[in-house]
């Protein structure tokens, strides 16, 4: 049935998206909302707010006649009053399901806000309706095209790389893991995007390293801007698959975001499987898509698919298997943060 989930949680949203790439970046970030949706971002979909990380989020606090009237000068006041007590390099506004509907001026908004703040402003028109990977990539967008010197010219050891939060993640760790392979590989200089400074200096990469499809537009950007290079690269799936001898010969199924997917996949085809299939709720832009993979829309699209005897493997977030109680083949965990926050 159409928009009915029985077995598997809820991904999370185009906001906590766009939050997670702002995370830490030194901007004061507003969530456009009554207080739900930043209570979600803070509490279930950002796993740095555990471990001692910090950064400013605030909730709108929308009240009725707020959203009805459309006040976004007070918004703007909430904005300016934060910014007399945080010290911020910008400001960022995050839409939810509210602005959305009532038809937010995003544009009248943000020049409104950098007229009275005297910063840039960032406006992501997430609507709380799309999924995550949305939210990554329209927030991306924003912080290259504001920030990213275009003066900057290309330094031979320094690497970019896009997509590389927790959200898109097997498990959050494996940022530390993808900065110290890279290290371990030469470069000199890792740019993760997880500093302001990064985008500041984006056109110094010499080559991005795409990894996710979330930061496929933003490398385009970049090599248009600057002429750097980019390839999609995954590290970290090897530690998932105790025996590369189980794909051998056999029908695989895989389901992640699709550079993870396409690494994975890679994996199984060295060992031998005898066909991979690579399905995905999420992102599968035409240049990593292979004929042949699937795009899910609903729950039931994953069950009419696999739940069943046409795949001898399944690799993909353990929750995907509570929705296949026929599947009997050998199934592997593979988790993915933004499907189950298991990390």
């Amino acid at each position: 049935m159409k928009g009915l989930w029985k077995y598997i949680s809820p991904f999370a949203p185009d906001q906590s998206g766009a939050a997670a790439v702002l995370y830490g970046l030194g901007g004061i970030v507003v969530v456009c909302d009554a207080g739900g949706c930043a209570g979600n971002i803070c509490g279930f979909d950002e796993p740095r707010w555990f471990s001692g990380g910090k950064s400013a989020v605030f909730s709108a606090g929308l009240r009725d006649m707020d959203a009805i009237l459309g006040r976004d000068d007070r918004l703007v006041d909430k904005l300016v009053q934060a910014a007399e007590t945080i010290p911020a390099s910008f400001a960022a506004i995050i839409g939810t399901p509210v602005p959305s509907v009532i038809g937010t001026d995003y544009r009248a908004l943000r020049r409104m806000a950098e007229k009275k703040l005297h910063m840039p402003v960032l406006t992501i028109d997430t609507t709380g309706m799309a999924l995550y990977d949305d939210g990554i990539e329209k927030a991306y967008n924003q912080l290259f095209r504001t920030f990213a010197d275009t003066a900057e010219k290309r330094h031979d050891g320094t690497v970019g790389v896009i997509g590389a939060v927790p959200l898109e993640l097997s498990r959050p760790q494996e940022i530390e893991d993808i900065r110290q392979e890279l290290n371990e590989e030469g470069w000199q200089q890792v740019l993760m995007y997880h500093d302001l400074d990064d985008y500041r200096h984006a056109g110094r990469a010499s080559l991005n390293l795409v990894v996710s499809p979330t930061g496929l537009k933003s490398a385009r950007y970049l090599q248009k801007t600057f002429g750097t290079p980019y390839k999609p690269w995954y590290v970290g799936l090897r530690r998932y698959i105790a025996d590369d001898t189980v794909f051998a010969g056999r029908q695989v199924l895989i389901i992640h975001q699709q550079t993870a997917a396409n690494g994975l996949r890679s994996l199984a085809e060295e060992a031998g499987a005898e066909q991979v299939t690579v399905a995905s709720w999420f992102m599968q832009p035409e240049a990593y898509r292979r004929p042949g993979d699937i795009v899910l829309k609903e729950e039931d699209d994953l069950q009419v698919l696999a739940d069943n005897d046409r795949f001898d493997v399944i690799a993909g977030d353990a929750y995907f298997q509570k929705a296949l109680p026929h599947f009997k083949g050998l199934y592997i965990d593979i988790p993915h943060f933004a499907v189950s926050g298991r990390g």
